[in-house]
This record gives structure tokens, C-alpha cells and sequence, in this order.
């Protein structure tokens, strides 16, 4: 056999092993496919009453002013012929190269054949062209309600987003360049990833950000040592081991939001938060909520405060004979300490010494980024949703936050897994980001319909376990941290409520970067650093423009002002007592509860 025979015998083995593996990819696709539970159609794209009163509004403009419709309309029509014409030429001088290109820089196309092919180059700049033409389009719609505009300019981006042409293989040269260097073995490899997410996800396509396989909780994730001391339906509250021969006699109790894991706060020993507040000199606790199953539907906010909050701060102050803490409330979580505060002061409960809140909303006036998703034909649709399932299923909030980065977050891993075939990194923060929490179906409607859309909190009163509850009444020394970039918890808005507490004693902290990163923020990296003012009677504008610039994590300030607040020095703890003897090292059994129904 020739030298030639050989390689095309190679070749055709090599094209039926990828055959056969395709048959058996292809059998297990459909396996996966049919075990889909889908979301409430509700959820998956909004009331066509949107659509309907935009295009209304634009026929309506239109008619009463034709010439800045039509001049808009020819400048694209122009723009497009004349890129046309010069693709054409270029071609016709039999040089395979691209006519000059004035489109902005766009990392999706970092490929040089962007640039330099025809091919690329004329797809890439039309479909520029066109994103340009249907964002002028949207913002020439007048007549408009705020939110109305705030969510036809979302959906429009996701429309634009979805049809770039990284996104198809016929039209993606990375993957095209990357299939033909691996003689196709790249989409196999792609399409067993796929298959391998669809399984993973019940059906569902969500692209994983992370290899899960390279991470251990206890192992090379959530390792500072600890013990679980508590255990109820709703947590587990883990104490800490203390570092210190020393610690301060308050408490501090932590409270992470029960959307994802309280482990981003302990990712890696370098970044955690919860070994440097223990090597502060601190008696740490920190909660680890449960993940809802359909039989807990009837989980409440009540429920999270009742044996979460309040059991929590009971707990500790038995194990450390005190009689007050200090506490920390993350995101929604941070809300709901709002919300206990404001209960313990109708009690005259003065358990809580002071309060730190992270990235923390009560005033959702302004809905930013989320107002999309806060209208009623979502909420229903949510609402629906949870009627059935029980529970609000944890791919439905992630594939929301998701799409609020959708470059970022679902199409640039899917082509990197599904096109290219490569392995999801092994990165922690994604690992992280993909390990959700279902919400209990009564829980989520209470923040949706009373928090959300009715602004109770800072309105007419939030009713919770009998009391009205408004943020005016929380009055214990306040630290409010927030993040400069946040899209989920803008500071300006955090800001605003903060504002409205009846504290006394209060300082606000803006970090640079967002929700996540801000706060995540270890003085040794040296990396964000943070804004500080002590005027909050300003408006948002007004107190940023007077704020003073400190280099460096914001954590040192806060331990600072936490410090005073911790009562003096005695002998360090060992996590439980008698009466809570250790039930589980940490990080508990609740954190490795997987989001299924």
C-alpha cells in the first residue's frame, strides 16, 4: 500500500469513528431533548404588547414627521449600497482583500480575517450597519413610557446580540479555521458538549462557564475551617475556626444571598473575606441556606427571617454568652436584614449592635437593568411558574442575569464550547456563578409583587409576622457598601434607600468595579479602590462629586469601623458548646444541595 492509500485509509477510518460518534451523540441529543420541563412560555420573551405599541409609536412618528424617518432609513440604505460597491471593486481588482473598514472595535471580532477578507469583512460590516440602523430606529420611537423604552431597547440588543455572525459557524472564522486545522473533530467535540450540557440541564441549553470536575467544595473551594453549629429547614449556621489567640467579644453573623452560594465569599484562601475578617480577630458565623424543593412552595420571607435571620442571631449569642451581634447582609439578603431590623425594632429587640449591608437594595423606584423582567407580564409569568413547579427553578434567574451579559455570559462560551469543542476552564468565580439556588415559589412572589413592583419597604410598609415594616425604623449604626459598575445592585440606587433609614450613625463606601468583584476585594491584591463621603445629604451626583478617592480595598475601612462596634478583647472560641455540640465541618451539608425539582 502506497504512502497515499495509507493516508486516505487513515482518513476515511478517522471519518467513520466521527460518523459513528455522531449517530450515538445525535441518540443521546434526542434522550436529553425529551426530558425538558420548559419554563412558563411567559418567560421566555415578553408581552407582545411591546412590540405592538412601539411599532405604533413609529408609524405614529412617521406620519408626523416622514422626512427624519426617511433621512434615517436612506443613510442606511446608503451605507449599505456603498459598501457594496466598494466590497466590489475591491474584488474586481483581483486582489482578495477587504475595502476599508471604519466599524468600531468589537472584541467578538478579533479574528484578522474580520479585517482583512471579503467575506468576513463584508458580512461583519453589514451586520454592523444593520445593529446601527435598528438602534437609531428604537431611539427615534417617541412617545414612549420610560419603562416601555427601557424594554424595547433591551430586547432589541438581545435581538442584535443573538444574529451576530460569530454566533453561526458558517459565518464565525475562528471556528470554521479551528474545524478544518482538527479535520472536524472540533465539532464533534462541540456537539458532544452540547449534548453533555443538555443532560446536565435536563434538557435545558445552558452552557456551562466552568469545568465542574476541577473544583471540590471543602477541598479547593469554601476551605476555611469551620464547623456547622446549627441546623434548621431553612440553614445551617456555620462558626468559624478562630485564627487570633484573641477576639473581639461581639459576634459578627454573615448573611449571603440565598440566589447562589455563601462560597464566594471563601473562593480561595488569597480572596476570602471570611479567613481575613477570622484573622481580624473575630468570632465569625455565617449562614448556608438550603435549596428549595418543590414541596417547600410555601417557604416565605417570614420563614427566611423567622429561622433564618432571628435563629441565626439566637444561636450566636448563646454560644458566645452575648447579647447582641453584628451583622452583614449581602444583596437580597442584605434587603432582608433590612427588613429584621426594622421587626426587632418593633419588638424592642436590641440583638443587632450594628449592620453592614453589601451591594443592598430597599428602594426599587428606579429598576435599572431589571426592568425587563419587573413588568407584569413576567412576573405573571413567574408567578405561573411557580404555581406549578413550586419553586422558582435556579436556570430561569441565571439565564435572567445571563442575558444582562449576553456576549459575555451565553454566547462567547457557547461558541467557545459548542463550535470550537473546547473544555469549559477551570476557573472558580464561573463554578461559582453556575451552582444556584432554587427560591421558594411564596418567597419569590413577596419580593417580586411587595419589594419590586409596589416598593413597599420605603412606601406605605412592608407586612411581614404581623408588623408593618418600613426602612424609616431601621436605626443601629448602618455601613453600606456598594459597587461603581454594578448592574444588579446600582449604587446610586442602593444609595437612595440607605438614605431613607433612620440611623444615626451611618457611612456609605462606593468600590470600584461590580456586584461581585467590589465586594470580593482583598487589600492584597490592591487592585479597586473606593470611594468615601461622609455628607449623605446629598443626592447621588452630588455625594460622588464631593467623594473622596482611597486607593485599595475598602475592607481595612470597614474592619476599622467594625472594631468599635466589637466590644473588647477576651479569650478565642472554639466553634459550638455543649449545648450546640459540631454538627458537620464546613462547609456543610446545605452548600452541596444541587437546584433541582
Amino acid at each position: 500500500m502506497t504512502t497515499q492509500e495509507g493516508q486516505k485509509s487513515e482518513n476515511l477510518e478517522r471519518l467513520e469513528a466521527n460518523l459513528a460518534r455522531v449517530e450515538d451523540l445525535s441518540k443521546r441529543f434526542m434522550a436529553a431533548v425529551s426530558q425538558r420541563n420548559p419554563p412558563d412560555p411567559q418567560l421566555s420573551a415578553p408581552d407582545q404588547d411591546v412590540f405592538v405599541k412601539a411599532t405604533g409609536q413609529y408609524w405614529a412618528n412617521m406620519l408626523q414627521d416622514p422626512a427624519k424617518l426617511f433621512e434615517n432609513q436612506l443613510e442606511f440604505w446608503g451605507n449599505s449600497v456603498k459598501h457594496y460597491l466598494e466590497a466590489s471593486q475591491a474584488l474586481a481588482k483581483g486582489k482578495l482583500e477587504a475595502p476599508e473598514d471604519q466599524t468600531p472595535t468589537d472584541r467578538r471580532f478579533s479574528n484578522p480575517l474580520w479585517q482583512t477578507h471579503p467575506y468576513f469583512n463584508y458580512v461583519k460590516q453589514q451586520y454592523m450597519m444593520n445593529a446601527a440602523a435598528i438602534q437609531t430606529a428604537v431611539q427615534n420611537v417617541e412617545g414612549l413610557t420610560e419603562t416601555d423604552r427601557n424594554r424595547l431597547e433591551y430586547f432589541a440588543k438581545q435581538i442584535v446580540d443573538m444574529m451576530s455572525p460569530t454566533n453561526f459557524l458558517g459565518t464565525n472564522p475562528d471556528a470554521l479555521e479551528r474545524a478544518i486545522e482538527t479535520e472536524g473533530e472540533s465539532l464533534v467535540k462541540g456537539l458532544e458538549n452540547l449534548v453533555a450540557d443538555l443532560e446536565a440541564n435536563s434538557g435545558e441549553m445552558l452552557v456551562r462557564l466552568a469545568d465542574e470536575k476541577a473544583f471540590e467544595l471543602g477541598r479547593n473551594v469554601a476551605t476555611a475551617k469551620g464547623s456547622v453549629v446549627y441546623r434548621n429547614h431553612v440553614m445551617e449556621l456555620i462558626q468559624y475556626a478562630p485564627t487570633t489567640e484573641q477576639v473581639h467579644a461581639t459576634p459578627l453573623i454573615i448573611f449571603p444571598p440565598w440566589i447562589n452560594k455563601f462560597y464566594i465569599l471563601d473562593l480561595k484562601e488569597q480572596n476570602s473575606l471570611i479567613r481575613w475578617i477570622t484573622d481580624q480577630g473575630y468570632t465569625l458565623f455565617v449562614v448556608s441556606w438550603f435549596n428549595p424543593r418543590r414541596e417547600d412552595r410555601d417557604v416565605g420571607m417570614e420563614d427566611y427571617v423567622e429561622q433564618g435571620y432571628l435563629e441565626a442571631i439566637r444561636v450566636a449569642k448563646e454560644i458566645t454568652g452575648q447579647k447582641q451581634v453584628n451583622a452583614v447582609g449581602y444583596c437580597i439578603a442584605g434587603t432582608t436584614l433590612h427588613l429584621t431590623l426594622s421587626l426587632l425594632k418593633k419588638r424592642g429587640d436590641k440583638s443587632v449592635k450594628s449592620a453592614t449591608f453589601f451591594t443592598a437594595l430597599t428602594d426599587f423606584g428606579e429598576q435599572g437593568e431589571f426592568t425587563p423582567f419587573l413588568q407584569d407580564d413576567f412576573v405573571n409569568g413567574i408567578a405561573d411558574e411557580v404555581e406549578v413547579q413550586g419553586v422558582l427553578r435556579s436556570f430561569i434567574m441565571g439565564r435572567t442575569m445571563s442575558f444582562l451579559r449576553s456576549n459575555d455570559l451565553i454566547y462567547g462560551p457557547a461558541i467557545k464550547s459548542y463550535m470550537m469543542g473546547e473544555a469549559p476552564p477551570a476557573f472558580d468565580l464561573l463554578y461559582w456563578n453556575g451552582d444556584g439556588s432554587n427560591l421558594p415559589g411564596r418567597m419569590v412572589m413577596q419580593y417580586l409583587r411587595g419589594l419590586c413592583q409596589r416598593n413597599e419597604f420605603v412606601g406605605d410598609g412592608f407586612d411581614l409576622l404581623g408588623e408593618t415594616l418600613h426602612v424609616s425604623e431601621v436605626d443601629v449604626p448602618l455601613m453600606s457598601i456598594t459597587c461603581e459598575t454594578d448592574h444588579i445592585a446600582r449604587w446610586k440606587d442602593c444609595y437612595r434607600g440607605f438614605q431613607q433609614t433612620g440611623a444615626k450613625d451611618r457611612t456609605f463606601i462606593v468600590s470600584q468595579s461590580g456586584h461581585v468583584a467590589g465586594i470580593v476585594n482583598p487589600p492584597s491584591k490592591k487592585k479597586y479602590g473606593h470611594y468615601t463621603n461622609t455628607d449623605l445629604s446629598l443626592d447621588a451626583e452630588g455625594w460622588m462629586a464631593g467623594a473622596q478617592f482611597n486607593e485599595g480595598s475598602w475592607w481595612p475601612a470597614w474592619e476599622a469601623w467594625l472594631q468599635k462596634r466589637s466590644g473588647k478583647m477576651v479569650p478565642a472560641r472554639k466553634p459550638g458548646d455543649s449545648a450546640y455540640p459540631v454538627l458537620d465541618v464546613a462547609p456543610g451539608r446545605y452548600v452541596a444541595m444541587k437546584a433541582t425539582v
